[in-house]
């Protein structure tokens, strides 16, 4: 099994780079692959800041790219529990410190908009301290 870097995620995602992707597929379409949390949180960031994507359309793409029959993905529950709150209008980055936060009394934080959707949508309560 290989681990990946962002780069090599974002190279098969965007196909941007015609030799760096073909370069990446090739590797990941013909290898056991595992992808751990910190890479997707990364891939997220670059594909929504650099590259213009809608946190919605990056969520996808990774559950697209979780699927793939030889990727294995780091805590597949908590990411997949972490995309299903993208979808809902949660940042990725929220997403995963709430999922993360499971069995604490509550996750606090100053921002406001992210404790009210998080008591809407999450399973761990969070508050404003």
């Amino acid at each position: 099994m290989l681990a990946i870097d962002t780069n090599l995620l974002i190279r098969y995602l965007t196909g941007d780079d015609p030799v760096q992707s073909a370069s990446a597929r090739a590797l990941i379409d013909n290898n056991d692959i595992f992808i751990c949390a910190t890479v997707l949180l990364e891939a997220e960031w670059v594909l929504r800041s650099v590259y213009g994507y809608a946190a919605a359309d990056v969520a996808k793409a990774f559950i697209a790219f979780a699927g793939l029959p030889r990727v294995t993905v780091e805590d597949p529950n908590l990411i997949a529990k972490a995309l299903d709150w993208v979808l809902q209008g949660m940042d990725f980055a929220d997403a995963l410190h709430l999922a993360k936060a499971e069995g604490c009394d509550a996750l606090v934080s100053f921002d406001r908009n992210f404790v009210r959707l998080a008591n809407a949508i999450g399973d761990v309560k969070a508050r404003i301290p």
